[in-house]
């Protein structure tokens, strides 16, 4: 069923409307998980020049993070963390961010859209970039975080004969993080 013919702009729409596209949503929010595997799988095959894919890196960091005892809600986001590769080349770390706002703490937010900072300690300055970038965070109550995250799952999860779980083992984890929205539309009953 759709909403009525007169729904060409959204001021048009009645009660009835919105009862019909609302009674859309929750099925369409449910499959967001199974979305944002296929899209993270759209990073298979791509090297960058690294040892690994960009997909393998990012099952190894939420590997290492599982192993290392880290909640689900931190592996998620371990899991996640670079799945903005494809479609925001030059800022991943926001686009994955943002994408998971309404599911993780602002702790593992805050760490998601500013580990590219932190990342580049290792390497900007072989291309150019001041690798002391991260500085500029000293003193916030999350930089220890972020930092202990690249140094410990990120940074070293480049690794062809590491530990790598299939996705399998992470798809449970990221539905029930899913599963668990904040925000505006997380309290509107559809």
């Amino acid at each position: 069923m759709q909403a009525s013919a007169k729904f060409t702009h959204m001021k048009d729409g009645t009660a009835e409307d919105w009862r019909i596209i609302g009674s859309h949503f929750k099925p369409y929010a449910h499959a967001l998980p199974d979305r944002v595997v296929a899209h993270l799988k759209l990073l298979e095959g791509d090297y960058g020049g690294f040892p690994v894919d960009r997909y393998t890196h990012s099952l190894q960091t939420a590997t290492r993070a599982l192993r290392d005892g880290r909640d689900e809600e931190y592996v998620v986001c371990a899991l996640l963390h670079d799945v903005g590769d494809t479609l925001a080349v030059f800022n991943h770390p926001e686009l994955a961010a943002t994408m998971l706002k309404p599911f993780v703490s602002e702790a593992n937010h805050w760490m998601l859209q500013h580990h590219g900072h932190f990342q580049g300690n290792y390497f900007f300055h072989h291309i150019g970039l001041d690798r002391n970038v991260r500085d500029q965070f000293k003193g916030h109550p999350h930089y220890n975080r972020t930092e202990e995250f690249c140094a410990l799952y990120d940074a070293p999860a480049f690794d062809p004969k590491a530990e790598t779980l299939p996705i399998e083992e992470f798809a449970p984890m990221l539905r029930r993080v899913m599963a668990n929205a904040k925000g505006m539309y997380a309290t509107v009953e559809m």
